[in-house]
């Protein structure tokens, strides 16, 4: 990291100061990596920027439904996860106004086909959609990968796996006590992993922590 960034900052020095300026370190060189990459690797690191992408919409819209001022959102999103319509997302009602009035001219676009409906974002479908997302995202990746073959699809199936499973178990555990059904929760998990498929059947039939 460049000295510059830390010797410019007043004393004393706070880990969150750190922790800020080598985000933004990393995201400049991320950036610069991108810019200088060629295909495939290009389309590989653009994927990586997609979960960020993710986590910056449920953010605001979550924000927004709290009503937390959007420029506070903006500046605890991601910086790789930022697009030039984000700040838009305020405005969106439900599923359909998302998708039309900000997601459709991004990468997330074709994730979001199962999660066009016009319910209002409420905080359950809020998390519905975040999960929805984040299947086709790293279903999309997995498959990219495999593509890829050699070592990129071997270490990357290892990794995306245990997101994948990972995710299984916090679906399971945060739908534990609400309205979600066995059948609800089953859509959720990824089509894939070590947990793919039995233990999804036997996760999405789980009724408490002990039997997760």
């Amino acid at each position: 990291m460049d000295d510059d960034l830390i010797i410019a900052e007043p004393s004393p020095l706070h880990t969150t100061t750190i922790v800020e300026k080598c985000t933004l370190k990393l995201v400049d060189d991320y950036k610069h990596m991108l810019c200088q990459a060629t295909e495939p690797l290009s389309t590989f690191l653009e994927y990586i920027t997609y979960g960020h992408m993710i986590d910056n919409v449920v953010l605001i819209v979550t924000g927004t439904l709290h009503e937390r001022d959007v420029q506070e959102l903006l500046e605890k999103c991601h910086p790789l996860g930022m697009f030039d319509s984000i700040a838009t997302l305020a405005v969106a009602q439900n599923m359909r106004e998302l998708y039309r009035l900000v997601l459709v001219d991004t990468p997330l676009a074709p994730y979001f086909s199962e999660c066009i409906t016009s319910e209002d974002l409420d905080d359950m479908n809020i998390e519905i959609m975040r999960n929805t997302l984040y299947k086709a995202y790293l279903e999309d990746f997995y498959r990219f990968c495999q593509k890829l073959g050699g070592a990129t699809a071997e270490i990357m199936s290892d990794l995306l796996a245990f997101e994948a499973d990972r995710r299984a178990v916090n679906i399971t555990i945060n739908s534990i006590g609400t309205e979600l059904t066995r059948d609800d929760r089953r859509k959720l998990y990824s089509n894939f992993g070590l947990f793919y498929p039995y233990g999804h059947e036997e996760l999405a039939v789980c009724e408490d922590i002990d039997q997760v």
